[in-house]
């Protein structure tokens, strides 16, 4: 992978973690540095499901974005549950 590839999928996840904490509802106590991570997470897994396992193709859709967001979503609950988090 390309340098321009990191730059893209860092700012791309960005973009899908901060969509995915504004779904979910109230004040989440994450990192911005964790928030990316997830949203690289979901943005790999929801091209993969979109192309293997929905069909949909290789390029940019509505619906893969669509299951990317609900993905980070998902993947910010989890973390934001599971993940202990000091008091402030």
């Amino acid at each position: 992978m390309a340098i321009g590839g990191i730059v893209t999928a860092i700012v791309f996840g960005a973009i899908i973690g901060a969509l995915g904490r504004l779904v979910v509802p109230g004040k989440q106590h994450m990192s911005i540095w964790l928030t990316i991570l997830v949203g690289i997470v979901a943005a790999i897994v929801g091209t993969w499901l979109g192309q293997v396992v929905f069909g949909w193709g290789q390029a940019f859709s509505f619906p893969v974005a669509l299951l990317q967001i609900l993905l980070a979503a998902i993947g910010v609950f989890a973390v934001t549950s599971l993940w202990p988090h000091r008091g402030v």
